[in-house]
C-alpha cells in the first residue's frame, strides 16, 4: 500500500494483512533519508523532506555521498563503504550551512546503504551522558520489584517522565497475540487503558516483526504528509528499498487513522524482546505532535532492554520454581506407586498429589472398560465418551489438552462445570488408555479496548473508531494448561508406563527423570549466567569509563552513586556465582574419606580470620572425631556455619562461638552455638530455602544463599540439619553425619 495519506474509506482487509509496510517508498518529514550504492558510494535513491535544501545544494541523485548537500558527510563516507552495519550506527551531529543541526545515522539493508539525517530539536540533550542519571537510577529501583508487574509500572513511569508524553503504557502479548495493559502511567489528558485487552488484529503479523527487528519507532504527527523516496532512473525496476531499520520509515496509513481514532496525536513505541522474541511494547501517547529526541530514545531503548532482561529473568525464576514444586510431587507419587504392586492402588492412596500434579480438581484413569475417578468428574459415560473424542483427534500423539471443550463439540455443552478443560495423556500403545485430568469453567469478564468486532464492514478494514471499554463474558473455558502442566503431565505418562512395561527398570526410570531435573537446573544455571554476567559486566565497565571520562565533572554526590551501581553490579555477579555453584552441588560425585573435623574446623577457622580480625571472639571448641565424608563439600558446611556466626555476633558485647558434637548409634551429631542476634523459630522453616533470609541485607550481607548450600551437602551425605534459635540470644546449628 502507498505510504501517502489517502481516502480512508475501503481499505481492503485482507491486503492490508498483507500490506509492505517495511517497504513503503516514504519518509516522516523530519529529515534526509540517502539509499547509497555502496560499490561506488552514489546516492541512487534519495526523500528530502526540507525543499529548501534541494534549492540549496541540488537533487543527491546519481553524485557520490561525500559531495552531496554542501559534502557535509564527507567526512564519513569512506569509513561506510567497508562496514557490515547490520545495526544501525550513529554517525554524529552534522550542520548544514543555513539549515539546522542534523543527527546521522546509517546501516544495511539488503545490498544498499541507508544514510539517514534526522533533524534535532533546539533544546535536545547533547549527549546520552546527560540522560545516564535516570538510567542509573531506573536500575536501581528495579532492584525493589519483586513481580513482572512493578518491574513495567517503574518502567512506564520511567519512560514518561523521560519523554514527556501524556500517557506510557505496557503492553503484553499472550500466546494468540492479543495484548493487554499490565502497567500504565499518565496525566488526565488521555483516558486510561490499564488492564484493558486488544485483539491481535490491532498489531497484525508484520508489524509485530518490525517492532522485533526495530526496537524504537516514533509517529511525531499522526497527520503529517509523508516524503516520497525517489529514485534514479538506473533503479527504476529494481525491488522497493526495505526500510525496516529506518529510524525515519513512513507509516502504514491505516496505523495513523487508528492514531487519530484513538485520540492520540504522536506516538512512540519501545520494544521489549528477549532471546528474539517480542513479549510485548512500552508504548507511549500524547494528545498533541511531539517530537522525542535522538538521545532521549536511545535512553528508553536501553531501559527498554534492561526491563524485557529483567522480565525474562523473573518468569524463568518462577518457571524453574514451579517446574521443581511439580517435580516434587511428582516424586511423591513416583515413591508411592513404586511401593506398590499395581500403580492404580497407589494413586488412589494419594489422590490429592495426583490433583496437584496438573493444578486439577479432578482426574479419571481409564484402562480398557475400567474407569477410576478421583475428585470432582464426569460420570463414567461422559468419560467414556471423551476417550472417545481425544482419540480420534490425538492422531498418535501421547498428549491432548484444551480449555475449552464445552466449545469445541456440542455433545459436551453441559460439562463446562466439570470438564471445560481437560488435559489427557495416552498410557498404553495397544489400547485406548488414558490418564485425564480436569478443570472446571472460569467464568471471567474481559474488558476490551473497544468492540473489535465493529471494526469489519461488509469484509472492508475499518480501523477501530471507538475505544471505549467492551464487556465480554468468557464462558465454557477453563484456566488454560500451560508448559509446566503438560511437561509435568508427560513426565507422570513416562513413570507409568515404565512400571506397566518394564517393572524391572523402575529404578532406572527415577534415576532418568532426577537427570532431566538436573539438566534443567544446569540449563536455568546456563541461562543465568549467560543473561545476567555479561549486563553486570557492561554495568560495571561502563560505570567505571563514565567515572573516568566525566571524573573532572562529576560532584562528591555523583561520584557516590557511581560507586553505588558499580558495588551493586559486582554484589549481583557474586550471587550469579553463588547460584551457579548451588545449582553443581547436586551434579558433583560424592568422594567420601576419612577426615578429622578438629582439623577441617581449624583450617576454615584460619582461613576466615580476616572476617574477625580487631574483634574479642571467644571460641570453645570440643574435640571432634574422624568421619567418612567428601572433604570439599563439608569443608563448605564447616565455612558457611562458621562465616554466619562471625557475622551474626558482629554487634554481641562478648561473642562466644561454640563448636561441638554428641555421638549417637547411627550418625554423629555436629553443632555450632553463637551468642548473636539469633533468630524467632517461627520462621524455622524459611532458614535453608534459596533466597530465604530472616534479616535485612542492609544489615548483615549475603547472598541468601549459603544454608542453602548447607542443606544440600548435608543431605546428599545422608544425614539431617535443624537450628533453634531465639531473638536477642544467639542461634545453634546442628548437623548429622550417618556412620
Amino acid at each position: 500500500m502507498s505510504a501517502e495519506p489517502r481516502a480512508e474509506h475501503g481499505l481492503d482487509l485482507s491486503s492490508c494483512a498483507r500490506e509492505p509496510i517495511h517497504t513503503p517508498g516514504a519518509i516522516q518529514p523530519y529529515g534526509v533519508l540517502l539509499v547509497v550504492d555502496p560499490s561506488s558510494m552514489r546516492v541512487v535513491e534519495r526523500a528530502v523532506a526540507d525543499d529548501d535544501l534541494l534549492a540549496a545544494f541540488g537533487d543527491p541523485l546519481d553524485h557520490p555521498l561525500r559531495d552531496v548537500l554542501g559534502g557535509v558527510l564527507s567526512a564519513c563516507a569512506s569509513s561506510l563503504q567497508g562496514d557490515d552495519l547490520v545495526a544501525p550506527r550513529y554517525l554524529g551531529r552534522f550542520e548544514i550551512d543555513g539549515h539546522g543541526r542534523f543527527h546521522g545515522l546509517a546501516h544495511r539493508s539488503g545490498g544498499e546503504l541507508i544514510v539517514e539525517l534526522e533533524a534535532m530539536l533546539a533544546d535536545e540533550p547533547a549527549t546520552l551522558e546527560e540522560l545516564y542519571p535516570a538510567i542509573r537510577d531506573f536500575m536501581t529501583i528495579l532492584e525493589k520489584a519483586e513481580t513482572v508487574a512493578e518491574l513495567c509500572a517503574l518502567g512506564a513511569e520511567r519512560i514518561r517522565e523521560l519523554t514527556g508524553f501524556d500517557r506510557t503504557l505496557v503492553y503484553q502479548f499472550d500466546a494468540e497475540w492479543n495484548g493487554a495493559v499490565i502497567a500504565e502511567s499518565r496525566n488526565e489528558r488521555l483516558p486510561s487503558y490499564l488492564d484493558l485487552r486488544f485483539p491481535e488484529s490491532d498489531i497484525p503479523a508484520q508489524a509485530r516483526e518490525l517492532y522485533r527487528r526495530n526496537r524504537v519507532r516514533l509517529i511525531p504527527d499522526c497527520d503529517y504528509q509523508s516524503v516520497p523516496l525517489l529514485r534514479s532512473a538506473a533503479r527504476v525496476d529494481a525491488a522497493p528499498t526495505d526500510l525496516s531499520l529506518a529510524t525515519l520509515r513512513s507509516v502504514s496509513p491505516v496505523h495513523l487513522r487508528y492514531m487519530r481514532n484513538m485520540g492520540t496525536g504522536s506516538s512512540m513505541s519501545v520494544s521489549l524482546v528477549h532471546d528474539g522474541r517480542l513479549w510485548g511494547l512500552i508504548s507511549c501517547h500524547h494528545q498533541d505532535p511531539r517530537r522525542v529526541p535522538y538521545h532521549v530514545r536511545t535512553a528508553c531503548e536501553f531501559i527498554g532492554q534492561i526491563l524485557a532482561l529483567q522480565i525474562a529473568q523473573k518468569e524463568r525464576a518462577s518457571m524453574v520454581e514451579e517446574r521443581v514444586s511439580r517435580r516434587a510431587t511428582q516424586m511423591r507419587l513416583l515413591g508411592r506407586m513404586s511401593g506398590d504392586g499395581d500403580f492404580v492402588e497407589a494413586l488412589k492412596k494419594d489422590q490429592r498429589h495426583l490433583l496437584e500434579l496438573t493444578r486439577s480438581t479432578g482426574a479419571a484413569l481409564v484402562r480398557r472398560d475400567d474407569c477410576v475417578r478421583f475428585g470432582e468428574c464426569p460420570s463414567h459415560a461422559q468419560i467414556a465418551e471423551i476417550v472417545r473424542y481425544v482419540s480420534r483427534l490425538r492422531e498418535n500423539q501421547d498428549l491432548y489438552a484444551t480449555e475449552r471443550l464445552p466449545t469445541e463439540a456440542n455433545e459436551f455443552r453441559d460439562l463446562s462445570g466439570v470438564a471445560s478443560g481437560v488435559l489427557a495423556i495416552s498410557i498404553s500403545q495397544l489400547h485406548d488408555s488414558y490418564l485425564l485430568w480436569f478443570r472446571p469453567e472460569v467464568v471471567r469478564t474481559v474488558r476490551w479496548g473497544g468492540d473489535p468486532r465493529k471494526d469489519h464492514v461488509g469484509g472492508m478494514l475499518s480501523p477501530r473508531m471507538s475505544f471505549e471499554i467492551w464487556k465480554e463474558t468468557v464462558r465454557h473455558r477453563s484456566v488454560p494448561w500451560d508448559a509446566v502442566d503438560r511437561d509435568a503431565a508427560m513426565e507422570l505418562r513416562v513413570a507409568i508406563v515404565d512400571i506397566v512395561l518394564r517393572k524391572a527398570e523402575e529404578l532406572a526410570e527415577v534415576n532418568e527423570q532426577l537427570v532431566r531435573t538436573n539438566k534443567e537446573l544446569e540449563a536455568f544455571s546456563y541461562s543465568v549466567s549467560h543473561d545476567l554476567r555479561a549486563p553486570f559486566r557492561h554495568i560495571v565497565g561502563y560505570s567505571e569509563l563514565l567515572g573516568t571520562s566525566a571524573n573532572d565533572r562529576l560532584t562528591g554526590t555523583e561520584r557516590r552513586y557511581l560507586d553505588t551501581i558499580v558495588e551493586s553490579a559486582k554484589s549481583a555477579g557474586t550471587l550469579v556465582d553463588d547460584l551457579l555453584s548451588f545449582s553443581q552441588l547436586g551434579r558433583s560425585t560424592l568422594g567420601r574419606m576419612p577426615i578429622a573435623m578438629g582439623g577441617l574446623v581449624d583450617d576454615v577457622r584460619q582461613r576466615l580470620e580476616m572476617e574477625y580480625r580487631g574483634r574479642a571472639v571467644a571460641w570453645d571448641i570440643a574435640p571432634l572425631p574422624t568421619v567418612s565424608v567428601d572433604p570439599a563439600m563439608v569443608r563448605l558446611v564447616w565455612q558457611n556455619l562458621i562465616s554466619n556466626a562471625l557475622k551474626f555476633t558482629r554487634e554481641a558485647t562478648d561473642p562466644l562461638i561454640r563448636i561441638g558434637y554428641e555421638p549417637g548409634d547411627a550418625e554423629d551429631v555436629f553443632f555450632i552455638r553463637d551468642n548473636g542476634c539469633g533468630f524467632d523459630m517461627r520462621y524455622v522453616d524459611k532458614l535453608f530455602g534459596v533466597f530465604q533470609r530472616l534479616h535485612h541485607v542492609e544489615e548483615y550481607e549475603g547472598t541468601g544463599i549459603g544454608l542453602a548450600h548447607v542443606h544440600r551437602i548435608v543431605t546428599r551425605h545422608g544425614g539431617r540439619i535443624w537450628a533453634e534459635g531465639r531473638v536477642g540470644e544467639g542461634a545453634a546449628f546442628y548437623f548429622s553425619i550417618p556412620h
